[in-house]
């Protein structure tokens, strides 16, 4: 286990709110928000992205439906539950499996059922998997003459995990509908009911019978349930802070700005007053190392989104700053043609801003973590260039340009473009630009660097210590129009106060070629 200096143990990937609170791991205390969830009675449904902390939010509702009063001795819980019971708590986690065949999550559910069916003695009474669910539930409540509380972890995850096996979605689908469907039907029986996953799309369709969850994901008063703000950092994390900030050799201004910078940025409300959220397996990873660096990422790669932006031809310049309608963020009707609300609920992009008049989103990538960590990931199923060698040009990109070379940065990037088989780059003149786009965002992660967004703007523009370059390609046109179209347009203009070099690059790409051409640079 790592820990700071001062042997404080920080719950990386701990999921178990008796283990974390028995062991004496750090927390950051959610009760005060579980008190009040869990006494509204209300069935619920939240979606987060992975490592947020779904796990351990229905592990804290479990202990407290328990009555585990110990557990929770000195946070705000205490102050506010006059009245300690202990109901029957039926808890599903979907999350291990790899669901690669019907009897994967067949076997899941046989395990949870038996154990479920010894405890309450109900001799396995029910045929299918759903019937045994809906007599375990009712003979809980009969044995222990408390209503049922149901926990669903990751009820998504064998959906997820099938996305590239139609049969097996449909497989899938079947059988989970049809087990919680059974949560309508024994409404009679419950406490209370809640249910986390990554989406709310079941492509699924699994939610079409269960109208009657309260849906929270988008809720402002539920909004700090998963993740953690600054304010909780900084109450809860004090040394591990101080400790980084010092061991980066940074003031603790500029460490905790970097840390915003880097895991901050979750949105998930259109309310105004929001907290912005940050990561929290992140946070607590950098500050386990006193190191910033990808971990989020690095805990669990997003193929099935990027196979889904492949499949969809997803021009990927449009992913900061794209506009989508409430209703595609909240609906449970998957579209495979569209596959930025998956890539929303999944985490990679977060709310930006909201306009109540026409009820619309704008999404982003909620901070520099999630950005360079999915574009790094991205750039080979587009260029498609080994993961390590788009890192290797990406490198000697930036030192180039840090040099002045520019001529070897349009060499190098001819290269780069000869690389991509010839049979793979047979593409329309959008797929050459989302291949500049990706090579100048990647380059952001080591310089100042930009690509048009708006009209009006050169293709790209790219700020270092001693040079501002300002680029400019042209399909089957000519460098002389590139360039004549810089000046025309006054693209250098904003920088002309600069006291940096001010160097115009005109490129024509050929498209018969499928490579640059002639280039022009001027300085």
């Amino acid at each position: 286990m790592d820990t700071t200096s001062n042997s404080r143990l920080l719950p990386i990937g701990i999921q178990s709110f008796e283990k974390l609170r028995s062991e004496g791991f750090l927390y950051v205390d959610k009760t005060a928000l579980v008190y009040k969830l869990a006494n509204s009675r209300l069935p619920y449904f939240l979606s987060r992205p992975r490592r947020f902390g779904k796990s351990l939010l229905l592990s804290t509702l479990e202990a407290y439906f328990q009555g585990k009063k110990e557990l929770f001795k000195g946070l705000a819980i205490e102050q506010l539950e006059k009245d300690w019971k202990e109901y029957p708590v039926l808890h599903l986690d979907l999350n291990a499996e790899k669901y690669d065949s019907r009897k994967a999550l067949e076997s899941i559910l046989e395990r949870q059922l038996k154990g479920w069916e010894e405890l309450y003695e109900t001799g396995g009474e029910g045929i299918t998997h759903s019937g045994r669910f809906m007599t375990v539930i009712r003979k809980a409540y009969e044995k222990t003459g408390r209503r049922v509380v149901v926990l669903v972890d990751e009820y998504d995850k064998p959906m997820l995990r099938s996305m590239h096996d139609e049969v097996l979605q449909k497989d899938f689908r079947e059988t989970l509908t049809a087990f919680y469907t059974v949560l309508k039907s024994a409404d009679l029986y419950l406490q209370f009911v809640f249910i986390t996953g990554v989406t709310k799309f079941a492509q699924m369709g699994i939610f079409s019978n269960l109208n009657q969850l309260n849906d929270i994901s988008f809720d402002i008063e539920y909004d700090a349930l998963c993740g953690m703000t600054r304010t909780e950092i900084e109450a809860t994390f004090r040394p591990e802070l101080e400790a980084m900030a010092t061991k980066n050799k940074l003031s603790f201004d500029k460490m905790f700005a970097e840390l915003t910078r880097q895991y901050d940025g979750y949105r998930f409300t259109p309310d105004e007053e929001f907290h912005p959220m940050y990561n929290p397996f992140s946070v607590l990873s950098a500050l386990s190392k006193s190191r910033f660096g990808n971990y989020w990422f690095a805990s669990g790669t997003p193929t099935f989104l990027v196979e889904m932006l492949k499949k969809t031809d997803y021009d990927l310049r449009e992913m900061e700053g794209v506009e989508v309608s409430a209703a595609s963020l909240s609906d449970d009707r998957a579209n495979i043609h569209n596959p930025i609300p998956m890539i929303y609920q999944s985490g990679y992009l977060t709310i930006k801003e909201y306009d109540e008049r026409f009820n619309q989103y704008t999404l982003g990538f909620p901070n520099e973590e999630v950005k360079y960590g999915f574009l790094n990931f991205a750039a080979p199923f587009y260029t498609p260039v080994a993961a390590q060698d788009t890192s290797f040009y990406i490198g000697k990109f930036v030192r180039e340009l840090e040099k002045g070379e520019t001529e070897a940065f349009l060499t190098r990037l001819r290269a780069f473009f000869a690389d991509i088989p010839y049979e793979l780059n047979d593409k329309t003149e959008r797929h050459y630009q989302v291949i500049f786009y990706l090579v100048f965002k990647l380059m952001g992660q080591f310089v100042e660097a930009e690509v048009r967004s708006a009209k009006g703007r050169a293709d790209a523009v790219v700020w270092t210590d001693d040079y501002i370059y300002v680029f400019e390609f042209k399909l089957n046109g000519s460098t002389d129009e590139a360039i004549r179209q810089i000046d025309d347009k006054g693209y250098l203009i904003p920088y002309t106060a600069d006291a940096r070099k001010l160097v115009k690059v005109g490129v024509s790409f050929s498209r018969e070629e499928r490579n640059l051409g002639e280039w022009v640079i001027k300085g």
